[in-house]
């Protein structure tokens, strides 16, 4: 699969100090299976980045429930302008 863009990026905090932000589908599947807190949002979330990859979701999707699962996980980080 090749990687896949959205925007705007989405900024998370990987660990303290230091801020990601997350700008494609691969990424944002990547950083879902590192999270803890595995409710609705980031299984929804993780059935978008499969769904995308057999062309049933797009990046968009992909971008606006990966927001939901970080928020939930406590890493979302307000954008930078």
């Amino acid at each position: 699969m090749s990687l896949n863009w959205f925007t705007p990026k989405v900024p998370v905090r990987e660990r303290p100090g230091l801020r990601h932000n997350v700008s494609s589908v691969e990424a944002a599947g990547e950083l879902l299976l590192t999270f803890t807190k595995r409710g609705a949002n980031w299984r929804r979330a993780v059935e978008a980045c499969v769904a995308f990859g057999e062309h049933r979701a797009t990046a968009q999707e992909v971008r606006r429930l990966f927001r939901l699962a970080a928020k939930d996980e406590g890493v979302l980080l307000p954008d930078q302008d």
